[in-house]
């Protein structure tokens, strides 16, 4: 694992020991913040990195320009990685590291008024889709105004998430073998 672009450009990434993670592809990773940074989105945004595993998301935003990232990983071991990750490339001042699982912290986040231009979620691909659900519509609700994202990682074999019901719409989706991405904006 490494970073991809920016100015950490190259650098690696620690990942939690064990199976209960799966980092996002350089190649996912590369394509993805070439959209966002075409874009616009991550010069000086806010960010959110929910499900953050090794923190690759929100520290690849960081690395190309993002001001702050908020990371979000129920478990310790990861979160620890995480902030090990962002001392390592000097961001440490730049990421806050909660160690909750989604809901609550999503939760949390908006009971401090919280807001963010893109929220970057990737949840285990086995998660049940009530479930991814209600992430988006916890998640969409941080998103600071109509020119956010909301981007969505899943398996390409699980069904497109009923963003709906969360006031999103699909802005794009792109897909890279097992992985699909998806890009949701505020219903207008």
């Amino acid at each position: 694992m490494r970073i991809v672009a920016g100015r950490h450009a190259s650098r690696p990434l620690r990942t939690p020991p064990g199976d209960g993670t799966r980092p996002t592809s350089d190649r996912v990773r590369e394509s993805l913040f070439g959209s966002l940074e075409s874009l616009g989105m991550l010069a000086g945004a806010q960010v959110l990195d929910v499900f953050a595993g090794s923190g690759a998301l929100g520290l690849e935003a960081l690395s190309r320009g993002a001001a702050r990232a908020v990371f979000v990983e129920r478990a310790a071991g990861p979160a620890r990685v995480i902030a090990a990750n962002a001392a390592a490339l000097g961001e440490g001042a730049a990421a806050e590291v909660r160690v909750q699982a989604a809901l609550p912290a999503l939760a949390a986040l908006a009971q401090e008024g919280r807001a963010f231009d893109l929220v970057l979620a990737d949840p285990p691909y086995p998660l049940p889709e009530a479930q991814v659900s209600a992430v988006l519509t916890a998640a969409a609700a941080l998103l600071a105004d109509d020119a956010s994202l909301l981007v969505l990682e899943r398996s390409a074999r699980s069904p497109e998430p009923d963003a709906a019901a969360a006031g999103l719409a699909l802005y794009d989706t792109k897909s890279y073998g097992e992985t699909a991405v998806y890009l949701f904006e505020r219903a207008r």
